[in-house]
């Protein structure tokens, strides 16, 4: 038997399973197989029936849904028209990341796994189901699936085993190539967009909305900054309804910038064209001819907290005993817990990891760029205003991420630290974003009731939903909001009040830290179960979720249910039967982020 081509199909909404996808690829290469990566929605799926071993690698993204780079793949498999059997000649794996932490752990995968067997394709092992929430992260489940996989592909292709490997510490060749240009480039304010005429909704034609205004709304000795931020999207065509997100892409800080430069002896002057090594297409965001300046500080994710690949390939450039040693450690399986503690647990970003390893990064060479670091990944907010409200305006609200460790240097979050940063007094800014359907489906008919349960952040869609609502004479609003103060982070308090006078809003509050023994928004579910009760089972109100989905969703669930015993006379069974037909029938919706 001939020696199979791997096919590697990646689903990925955060960049996690694209880089599985790529670890696979570069064990595949080591092993001399030939190697097909793709998204699954930029590989044409009707080719699926004449492949031969296919390795998928599929993320689950909000309430069981699949990513963004799937979906057309999804549509496809699904179609009720494909003839069983049809892919009777496909050998095939199904690994699936997730985070059990949510109700569909690994939805995504487990369905698509039933969906290939049913089409007639072999699958060669059961799914993977990896766990963020496992204590050696995903790669707990990842190492000992990948051994399987391999163990099982060998004795079903023999030509495979009988190859001589790469060594693990022989660097492969790089993605693309560098081809650096005599001149240089003066301007270096790279990151700053300037609006053209081009209309664009979507990740590769984002519309550079013109900032308006960047505004604090916690009070000033509190200790987390909140902002809402307020873009003019005239001219955009951008139609956006209650419940949808927008999405934009941060820029790397210029301190940073600066020390990756350094670190790597970079001129962030000089100009380059990329070529791909196998001949595809360079990244569409890395314009023709690109400034080093550019890749760094819009391009590379070079703050994010590495992963093990990182390690992995970082290691091939090594000439220092010691530091190759720890790096190949990091990188190993036996070796994760050391680099939990050394990596993940205190948050350190990949530049600080270089200049941990400077004899090693003196070693790195530029056209390994683009492998070592992933690209700065979009990041979604939920609208917090309605276009009936604010015509030609989208808002947003941002909690500024801020945090120790045991790192120096505060953790900060990417986005929304750029987002912080940004001064619309000091001049125009732009900032390229597109919008996208949210989760949440609000009720078209006027009568229908809806009951909201939005502390901190997790406000920020209903308030869209109950600008947009009112405005279309929808009155039957409740509204469950907690934060820390009544003082320091309440939200639109103003706004509540005026909506609660003119009868369109019915209000109810948790300020938890504002008395000795703390108050969530689940205590005061469970101090109006009447109200709930005869709003959901007389009224067919529509309840609805957004926040952290830390200890909050768990808790008002249980309070949910607990109002469905009391007022309803239910057993727990019946009453776990009775939200989960909520949910089946959408009357039951939630939108949480960890």
């Amino acid at each position: 038997m001939s020696v199979p081509a791997l096919l590697i199909l990646y689903g990925s909404q955060t960049g996690t399973a694209q880089d599985t996808a790529q670890r696979i690829a570069r064990q595949a290469i080591r092993k001399r197989l030939r190697v097909h990566l793709s998204s699954l929605d930029d590989y044409n799926v009707t080719n699926l029936i004449s492949e031969s071993l296919v390795v998928f690698v599929c993320s689950t993204t909000g309430q069981g849904d699949p990513p963004d780079n799937m979906k057309s793949f999804w549509r496809f498999l699904f179609k009720k028209s494909l003839p069983v059997g049809c892919l009777c000649q496909l050998d095939c794996a199904v690994l699936g990341l997730g985070d059990s932490s949510y109700p569909k752990f690994n939805f995504v995968a487990k369905k698509l796994y039933k969906r290939l067997a049913q089409l007639g394709a072999t699958l060669l092992l059961p799914v993977g189901l990896a766990d963020d929430q496992n204590d050696l992260g995903p790669d707990a489940v990842i190492d000992v699936w990948l051994k399987s996989f391999w163990e099982i592909a060998f004795a079903r292709y023999p030509s495979i085993a009988n190859m001589t490997p790469l060594r693990d510490d022989e660097p492969l060749p790089p993605t693309y190539t560098f081809n650096f240009l005599d001149d240089v480039y003066e301007k270096t304010d790279d990151c700053q967009i300037i609006p053209t005429q081009q209309t664009g909704l979507s990740q590769s034609h984002p519309f550079p909305a013109k900032l308006l205004s960047n505004e604090r709304v916690t009070d000033p000795n509190h200790f987390q900054d909140v902002r809402l931020i307020e873009f003019d999207i005239m001219g955009s065509n951008i139609d956006f309804t209650a419940g949808d997100v927008v999405v934009m892409r941060s820029c790397n800080a210029a301190e940073d910038v600066q020390e990756f430069c350094q670190l790597l002896r970079l001129d962030p002057k000089t100009r380059f064209s990329l070529t791909a090594t196998d001949g595809k297409a360079v990244p569409a965001r890395l314009r023709q001819p690109c400034t080093l300046h550019y890749l760094v500080e819009s391009y590379l994710d070079i703050a994010a907290v590495p992963r093990r690949s990182f390690f992995e390939l970082l290691a091939t450039f090594s000439n220092d005993e010691l530091e190759r040693e720890k790096l190949a450690e990091f990188s190993s399986a036996e070796g994760q817990e050391e680099l939990l503690a050394y990596c993940n647990r205190p948050r350190r970003t990949g530049l600080e990891v270089l200049a941990d390893f400077p004899h090693t990064t003196a070693q790195l060479k530029v056209d390994y760029l683009l492998d070592l670091f992933p690209e700065i990944q979009p990041r979604s907010f939920s609208i917090a205003s309605s276009l009936r409200v604010h015509p030609y305006r989208l808002q947003i609200l941002v909690a500024v991420v801020k945090y120790k460790t045991k790192m120096y240097k505060p953790r900060r979050g990417h986005c929304s630290t750029w987002l912080a940063s940004l001064d619309p007094t000091k001049g125009d800014v732009y900032v390229p974003l597109w919008v996208k359907k949210g989760i949440l489906r609000f009720p078209m008919d006027k009568n229908t009731p809806v009951i909201m349960v939005g502390p901190g952040t997790g406000v920020a869609p209903f308030r869209s939903a109950l600008q947009e609502r009112n405005a279309e004479g929808k009155n039957a609003n409740v509204l469950f909001f907690g934060c820390r103060s009544e003082s320091k982070d309440f939200y639109f308090r103003s706004e509540w009040k005026e909506m609660v006078q003119a009868g369109q809003l019915t209000l109810f509050t948790a300020f938890s830290r504002d008395q000795e023994e703390k108050v969530y928004v689940q205590h005061c579910l469970r101090e109006n179960p009447g109200l709930i009760w005869d709003l959901i089972a007389n009224k067919e109100a529509y309840f609805y979720i957004a926040g952290n989905a830390k200890d909050m969703p768990n808790g008002v669930c249980e309070a949910l249910k607990a109002v469905f015993q009391q007022e309803g006379g239910l057993s727990a069974e019946d009453a776990e039967m009775m939200l989960a037909s909520m949910e089946k029938s959408g009357k039951f919706q939630s939108e949480t982020w960890s």
